[in-house]
């Protein structure tokens, strides 16, 4: 399935409202639905037009195995074509981390967020590249990384919004890519494991990549058990607007191109920069 990463329909100009979802989702693909639908339905009421979810919102485990597998739909199968009707219900852009299955031939599954309009068309899609081999954790056992390819992004309300996923937010060349691509938002929807030190890493590194990007940054985290929460929404100079501690719950903030092109004329750091992003042979990266 290809997503159209335009969407030239909405004349919307002025801030437009952000919401990230923060909730703790676990096996149950129905009372995960609910749950999210519960908090989109409530985000959309706040005035929200672009709603951002959580990675593996559809099915997370505190540690990834055959169950992930097992549980694997299609782009074009019923939990990403209930998150369509949801959205266009609603009337935003809902951002959602699912189990896809991989292609024919590969026994592991696709990390995925999707984005599906108030249209219900499916706008954009990412697959994970980067994979959490990290912690004591091998997310490449049971998950196929993505295609170094795809530049996921899509556009709302006069913005355009880049999409990245939990450990991705380690490899910064990733978000300056996207942001050299044009990107203004950057969405993180995350898993971000509970640990010694992981809440400092998750929230230092997040307004790390929206000051050197001079892009805002909105980041939906699980929350415990199996997410470490602290879900925020960072502008491009780094002040956070929003944010969530460890339960459940909504932050909402107002974007707008014009604090972009604001800060990026007072910290000019994407036209100043000396080295591109290059990527690199894909022998060099398979595993």
């Amino acid at each position: 399935m290809n997503a159209d990463p335009t969407d030239l329909s909405d004349p919307h100009n002025g801030a437009t409202v952000l919401a990230v979802v923060q909730f703790a989702p676990h096996t149950d693909i129905d009372a995960n639905l609910a749950a999210l639908a519960a908090q989109v339905r409530a985000a959309a009421e706040q005035g929200a037009r672009i709603v951002v979810a959580p990675e593996y919102s559809m099915f997370a485990l505190g540690r990834l195995d055959e169950r992930a597998l097992a549980a694997a739909q299609p782009l074009d199968g019923p939990f990403v074509t209930a998150l369509a009707e949801l959205a266009a219900a609603t009337g935003v852009y809902l951002v959602a981390g699912v189990v896809e299955t991989a292609a024919s031939g590969d026994e592991r599954i696709h990390n995925t967020l999707v984005v599906l309009g108030p249209d219900g068309s499916l706008r954009a899609r990412y697959r994970k590249v980067h994979l959490y081999d990290a912690f004591g954790q091998r997310e490449s056992e049971v998950v196929a990384p993505g295609p170094l390819a795809d530049t996921a992004l899509f556009t709302a309300d006069g913005l355009t919004f880049g999409l990245q996923t939990c450990f991705d937010l380690r490899f910064p060349e990733g978000f300056r890519r996207l942001a050299a691509a044009g990107a203004q938002v950057l969405l993180l929807p995350a898993q971000w494991i509970p640990g010694p030190g992981k809440v400092d890493q998750w929230t230092t590194l997040l307004r790390a990549r929206a000051i050197e990007n001079t892009v805002y940054l909105a980041a939906a985290d699980q929350c415990g058990p199996r997410g470490a929460g602290a879900s925020m929404i960072v502008d491009p100079a780094g002040r956070v607007l929003s944010e969530l501690a460890d339960a459940p719950g909504i932050a909402l903030a107002e974007l707008d191109a014009d604090s972009v092109r604001r800060v990026r004329r007072t910290n000019p750091s994407l036209a100043l920069r000396r080295f591109v992003v290059a990527e690199p042979e894909a022998s060099s990266v398979e595993r």
